[in-house]
């Protein structure tokens, strides 16, 4: 894969946005149809180039009417656009080794570029670091624009309506967060002179309903224009706005800068606790960890649950010594921690039948999937979750918290009986090489238990151990969470033993 100098003059933040088909069915896939973004100074916020196109599908038939009312992008449009294949070089060339900015794009359009260059068997480019608006924002900004939806912001703004289109999206979310930036450089130097409760400091999530009508002007764009619409345009002096300083500088910055720790972040617990039996917990940002190349090969690892120390059975588990606190992390903020008696609360639960296989649907700030899988929850197992739950929520609402609760367990109508968690394969980094930081063991009907060791981050290779209807054993541990708006519990899997059939 093509590296790039860190020395290199590719300073600049890309703003860009993906337009695709809307899968039909389960287990569709989506095709890109149109790309578009645009270079930004990071110094001035000046633009300096933009490009976009129009995508032409290897299957037009993925284009179906409810993706045409999504963004309007018929099969004839896209007729005569080029292939991803053919635009594959310059938007490598666009992306890689730059600051990658978008609205939403950690959960949706990094992961489709890396499926598209994998389609065309080509390695992705690589960014230097990843802007996502809607994290950005809903940490920064709070929910006053309600659900923080482009379109949601922009017309509480009075920016027109989104058209959703690429190259209109991005110079929108361009805007939007200027003007979010002013709002908040605004009220940072004067609070009090604000009304009441108007004001929001940098780490608050409000949730202010108030929406400002605005009328909806579209931005206007041709989307039947043939693939002759492709096009990198530079941008004069007199088209340029924004010359100078501005409070989005500062807001960008804030995403490398930001030192202030979030209350349930999941790094690791502060060197200040004293409690011995503590264990560094796998945090759900990367961690180092050894790289090793070893085959497959017996391990000593004790057989079963109750040999592990440090995890506990649910049917051991007494509910009324379970306990949540804030402890120090980092000398600067706090961590929710949940502790059973005078340790940290971690589960192992045995035979664990998998329902729904491994999902690579969303993507960490680096662009790998988030690994994780759905698993049926025994009764003893729902017990203790639905206590942590309770006492979680309780301590996090008596804290202040406002976001959107998320119960671990998933009982989905007329299934009450078969509640269903999701458990969470974490990802380790050792210079830039990802490794999974889950131990994963096979064990065979003799009761021998394999470790199984993985070259490479490569999760296809993991799918065919995770096929729905497999049994395993899973050491679980729990992390309260608060992250855009949503809260919860997250369950990381510490070591999965996978029975073979």
């Amino acid at each position: 894969m093509m590296g790039y100098d860190l020395t290199d003059d590719r300073s600049e933040i890309v703003f860009f946005d993906l337009e695709t088909t809307v899968p039909s069915r389960a287990g569709q896939g989506f095709a890109i149809l149109e790309f578009g973004a645009i270079l930004v100074c990071s110094r001035k916020l000046e633009e300096l180039r933009s490009y976009s196109t129009l995508v032409r599908p290897a299957n037009p038939s993925l284009i179906s009417s409810s993706s045409v009312r999504c963004n309007g992008i018929t099969a004839d449009a896209v007729k005569s656009a080029p292939t991803f294949a053919e635009i594959a070089d310059t938007v490598y060339e666009i992306l890689h080794g730059r600051i990658w900015a978008g609205h939403n794009i950690l959960r949706f359009d990094c992961v489709r570029i890396r499926e598209a260059f994998a389609e065309i068997a080509r390695p992705p480019p690589e960014p230097k670091g990843i802007i996502d608006s809607l994290a950005l924002l809903t940490q920064k900004f709070g929910r006053r624009a309600g659900n923080m939806k482009m379109a949601s912001l922009a017309t509480y703004f009075g920016l027109g309506k989104q058209t959703h289109r690429s190259l209109d999206d991005v110079r929108m979310n361009i805007e939007v967060l200027k003007y979010c930036a002013t709002v908040l450089f605004l009220e940072s130097s004067l609070p009090d002179a604000f009304p009441e409760k108007s004001w929001v400091s940098p780490n608050a999530t409000t949730r202010s309903r108030k929406n400002g009508k605005a009328p909806l002007e579209g931005l206007g764009i041709n989307i039947d224009a043939p693939s002759s619409s492709s096009r990198f345009e530079n941008i004069s002096p007199e088209d340029r706005g924004n010359e100078g300083n501005h409070p989005l500088i500062a807001l960008l910055t804030s995403v490398a800068s930001n030192t202030s720790p979030d209350p349930f972040d999941m790094g690791t617990l502060s060197n200040e606790m004293h409690t011995d039996s503590l264990q560094q917990d796998v945090a759900m940002e990367e961690k180092p960890m050894t790289v090793s190349s070893e085959m497959p090969s017996a391990a000593t690892d004790p057989e079963g649950c109750s040999g592990n120390a440090g995890f506990l059975v649910p049917e051991e588990v007494s509910v009324s010594s379970i306990r949540a606190c804030f402890l120090p992390f980092n000398h600067s903020g706090q961590r929710m921690v949940l502790f059973y008696e005078d340790v940290i609360l971690q589960l192992c639960s045995p035979h664990l039948r998998v329902q729904f296989g491994l999902s690579t649907k969303f993507a960490d700030h680096a662009g790998r999937p988030r690994l994780s899988f759905v698993v049926n929850a025994s009764p003893s197992l729902c017990r203790v979750l639905e206590a942590c739950d309770d006492i979680v929520q309780k301590l996090f609402v008596e804290s202040g918290g406002s976001s959107d609760w998320r119960p671990v367990l998933n009982r989905k109508p007329g299934f009450f009986n078969y509640p269903t968690v999701r458990l969470h394969i974490p990802t380790a980094v050792n210079e830039d090489v990802a490794k999974y930081a889950t131990e994963i063991y096979q064990k065979d009907p003799s009761g021998t238990i394999q470790k199984l060791m993985f070259s490479k981050f490569d999760a296809a290779e993991l799918v065919t151990w995770f096929r729905p209807g497999t049994f395993l054993d899973a050491y679980i541990s729990l992390h309260p969470y608060d992250y855009q708006q949503s809260a919860g519990i997250r369950l990381v899997a510490k070591k999965l033993i996978i029975h073979k059939e």
